[in-house]
Parts: C-alpha cells; sequence; structure tokens
C-alpha cells in the first residue's frame, strides 16, 4: 500500500537588513484615485495607447462607487422623466455591462430626472476586469507620502504599501483621489471650505426588506424630521435606494463631518457608523413594514462630498451653473441640481428645469503651475456650490475621459497648450451629443 505524500513545506528566518530599496515603475500617465472618475481616466488612457498606473489608498478598485456604497449613478441624464444621455464612452460600457447582468441595474425615471441604481458589487467586479483587461498597471493600499516636482512639471510619486514603498515616475499624472492629495502634496494651491463645513455620509446595505411595503422618500425625510431627535440622529432627512426584486436596499440617512485631519478623520468614521445604527433603529421602530425584519449587510467606507479642491485656471461658480454657461472648451455637462451639505440637519437641493445642461470647462481641471497635471471629479475647481453640482459620477466620468485625453494631446508638453479643437473632437459626444435610451421625446 502506497504511503501518502509527507508536507514538504519549509521555512527560513530573514530580518531587514536597513532600509529597503523602493519598486520603480515607469509609465506614461499615473491616475491617482480609482474611483468613477480615475478609472474612467486610466481606462481611457490606455485606449488611446498609453501605458497606465491606477493607484489607490484603498486596498480595493473602485473608489467610492464601490466601496461607500453610493449605490446610484447621478447626472448621467438630462432632466425630466425620460431625458438623453449625458456621458459616453465608459458610461456606455458599464451601463452595457451590468444591463445583462441579473438585477444589478435599474433605472428610475422622475418625477424630475432619471437616477440608476446599481449594485455595489457587480460593478466592483466590472471595475477590476475592465482595468486587467485594459492592461493599466493597478497599486491598491498606497498612501502618496511624497512628490518630486521639477519646475512646473511633476516627476515622480512617492507611494508607501504594507509591502515597501513604490516609485511611480510618468509624463502626465491625473488626480481623481477627491481630496486633491496629488495637487496638495505637490505643493500647489489648494481650496478648501472656509465658512461652513460639507459633511459626507455613512451608506449601510440591509437586507431582508419587504420591499412591498416600502416607504417613499418623503415618508421617510418627514419622519425623521419630526423623530430624529428621539433617535440621536444627527440628519432630518434621508432615502433609501431599492433594486426591485433584490429584498436589499442602500440607505442615505446619515451626516458625517469628514475632516482632513487623520486622527479626527479615524474618529469621526467610528462616529458615522454609530449614526447609521440608529438611523437603522429608526427605520425597524417607525417603518416595522418595510424594515422590522432588516440586518445591515455591509457598512460603506465613510462617504464623501467635499473636502479639498485645486485651485484652477477656472473656478466654476454657482452663477455659471445656474445660467448654463458654455465654454469653449466645455469637456462634460450635467442638469444635477445643486446639491449642497453645508449643515447638519440637511442640505440645500435646487433643481433645474427641463432644458437646463451646465458645463464643466478644462480650465477647472488644470493648475495654473502645473504643466502635466489634470484633475477629475470633485477636486476640481469650483466654488462650493457649483462643486455640489458637478461633482456626481455621470460627470465625473466625462471629466476623467477628458483628463485622459488631454493628457495625450499634450504628451511631453503642456495641458495649456493643447489644440483646443483637437480636444473638442475628441469629447464631443459627452457635451454634444443626444441619445435616449427610451426613444426620443
Amino acid at each position: 500500500m502506497a504511503s501518502e505524500p509527507q508536507p514538504t513545506t519549509s521555512t527560513r528566518i530573514v530580518r531587514r537588513a536597513g532600509r529597503n530599496a523602493a519598486r520603480e515603475l515607469s509609465v506614461d500617465i499615473c491616475v491617482v484615485g480609482a474611483g468613477i472618475a480615475g478609472t474612467a481616466a486610466a481606462l481611457q488612457a490606455a485606449r488611446l495607447g498609453r501605458r497606465v498606473a491606477i493607484v489607490d489608498g484603498l486596498p480595493a478598485l473602485g473608489g467610492q462607487a464601490v466601496n461607500s456604497i453610493i449605490s446610484t449613478f447621478c447626472g448621467l441624464f438630462s432632466n425630466g422623466t425620460h431625458g438623453y444621455q449625458f456621458t459616453y464612452g465608459i458610461a456606455d460600457e458599464i451601463l452595457g455591462d451590468l444591463e445583462k447582468q441579473d438585477k444589478a441595474l435599474y433605472y428610475r425615471n422622475g418625477p424630475t430626472t432619471t437616477v440608476v441604481y446599481y449594485d455595489e458589487i457587480a460593478l466592483g467586479r466590472w471595475v477590476e476586469r475592465a482595468i486587467e483587461k485594459a492592461g493599466v498597471v493597478p497599486l491598491v493600499g498606497a498612501v502618496l507620502r511624497d512628490v518630486s516636482v521639477e519646475g512646473r512639471r511633476i516627476s515622480k510619486l512617492h507611494f508607501a504599501t504594507r509591502y515597501g514603498d513604490v516609485n511611480i515616475k510618468a509624463t502626465g499624472f491625473i488626480d481623481a483621489t477627491g481630496d486633491a492629495a496629488l495637487a496638495w502634496n505637490a505643493g500647489l494651491p489648494c481650496r478648501e471650505p472656509s465658512d461652513a463645513k460639507v459633511y459626507g455620509t455613512q451608506m449601510v446595505v440591509l437586507e431582508g426588506i419587504d420591499e412591498v411595503h416600502a416607504p417613499q422618500k418623503p415618508e421617510i425625510s418627514a419622519r425623521m424630521k419630526e423623530k430624529a431627535g428621539e433617535y440621536g440622529l444627527r440628519r432630518r432627512e434621508g432615502l433609501g435606494f431599492i433594486i426591485p426584486g433584490r429584498g436589499v436596499a442602500a440607505m442615505n440617512m446619515t451626516h458625517v463631518e469628514t475632516p482632513l485631519d487623520p486622527l479626527e478623520a479615524s474618529l469621526k468614521a467610528l462616529e458615522g457608523k454609530d449614526q447609521a445604527d440608529r438611523a437603522v433603529g429608526f427605520l425597524r421602530a417607525e417603518f416595522p413594514k418595510c424594515f422590522g425584519n432588516a440586518k445591515i449587510r455591509s457598512y460603506g467606507f465613510p462617504g464623501i462630498r467635499q473636502t479639498r479642491w485645486i485651485k484652477g485656471v477656472h473656478q466654476l461658480t454657482a452663477d455659471e451653473v445656474r445660467a448654463g454657461t458654455r465654454f469653449d472648451d466645455a469637456v462634460g455637462r450635467t442638469a444635477w441640481p445643486i446639491e449642497l451639505h453645508d449643515h447638519a440637519q440637511g442640505h440645500h437641493w435646487h433643481t433645474f428645469g427641463e432644458d437646463h445642461v451646465h458645463y464643466i470647462p478644462l480650465r477647472s481641471l488644470v493648475c495654473p503651475d502645473a504643466d502635466n497635471l489634470v484633475a477629475a471629479g470633485r477636486c476640481m475647481d469650483g466654488d462650493a456650490a457649483a462643486l455640489s453640482s458637478v461633482r456626481v459620477m455621470g460627470p465625473c466620468m466625462a471629466m476623467g475621459m477628458a483628463a485622459a485625453h488631454a493628457l495625450d494631446l499634450a504628451g511631453s508638453g503642456s495641458v495649456h497648450q493643447i489644440d483646443p479643437g483637437a480636444l473638442k473632437g475628441r469629447v464631443n459626444d459627452n457635451v454634444e451629443a443626444k441619445v435616449y435610451r427610451w426613444g426620443p421625446q
């Protein structure tokens, strides 16, 4: 009778001898931040034939879109119950692929605009597969330690990971960090709210809900306004996103401070979960038919709306948003409301008519003192109110793709000197096209 094979594994003793050498990587374009803006930027740059790296401080790709469980694509369609699509390219691919998966996507049309609910797990896997297929080099769990700057150009980024340091050299860089971490560490001027806080949120996914008895948003908000104090809730209005047939809901019920100080941020993250627990207790008690048997399936990472952003060549203003100012260097558009969460109890919500469109200029994505840096997503330049209307995922994808195009056109030159006609031709769909997914209205 043959004897069973014996284990042959062995170990060795190792000891660190001095400082480990950093891993070195050289690419054409380095994207910092792997949320929806950074993902769109990296994929677009790769499809332009550039060698690309994408870096994120979380140990996974997807940024807030996946890991904070935002659960909705907002600002992707014009106003009205069946508006036309604003952003194409990468957005088309995401919508097309998730539509093929069972209950991974749901369009809620109206009454004022279309939002798209999505399964965060399905989106997360889409991002990971797309990055891998495109040949983009991923680096996750990496904290930006330092930035090397030579004159008006960023030359190299220095990251720390639990496995050792990594240095990335590139011709062009995209700051899609959400809080302008790249621009800030490069010593470039940035903006922060000066007279009021902008609150984030702690999202949770609830399972075991009864969809048949799901309350409408106005019902939840009215009850919160009346009884939030009894439950120790800071926010006085909230809502949930339910993809029909899944028996789960992503709940947006909290307001959480999102400071940039590392110790304060850690503390506020714990407070956010406490607020979320209180919100779930409120839902179970006040709406027992829907939420009485609900359990928290997952907590998202703290959801951040606005903390710090670049000082660009042009600051988009609320007046320009309200007027729908059309810029010669427009790279994206939306009609999302001014949605400014600047007080703990609620938020400002200023909607626009069905024909309204407001635009994002390239000038708000580039820093006056840097030739090879483009911002994308919520760290573009705008006043607080204007920024609140363009930091949602539809226009963020447009900004990411535009950032890739701008750096591709600039090459080893300056993003301030690219051919405006060439850029306009590349981003034309995201500024001009009007495709109705439900037929012309």
